[in-house]
């Protein structure tokens, strides 16, 4: 397993393995947070990391650069007629 990206906290790192997961690959959430030393790691190393297998890592650093770029105005919507 390699890091992929350190989100800046767990609603993050839900929505991109998420993302990930919908192009059909594989990732683990690391959280950072230690309950001994009350996120005393979180403060030094960040909130947490995602991280995916060697083989995917070049295609989920495009489908996160890819979700970064896209406006609001790209992201397809669910229409919910009434």
């Amino acid at each position: 397993m390699k890091d992929l990206i350190k989100p800046e906290n767990a609603a993050e790192a839900n929505v991109i393995k998420m993302i990930l997961e919908e192009n059909g690959i594989s990732s683990e959430i690391r959280s950072f947070h230690d309950t001994a030393y009350d996120g005393l790691f979180q403060t030094q190393y960040g909130w947490g990391v995602i991280r995916v297998s060697e083989e995917d890592f070049s295609a989920s650093l495009k489908i996160i650069e890819e979700w970064k770029s896209s406006s609001p105005e790209e992201v397809q919507w669910e229409s919910r007629e009434q």
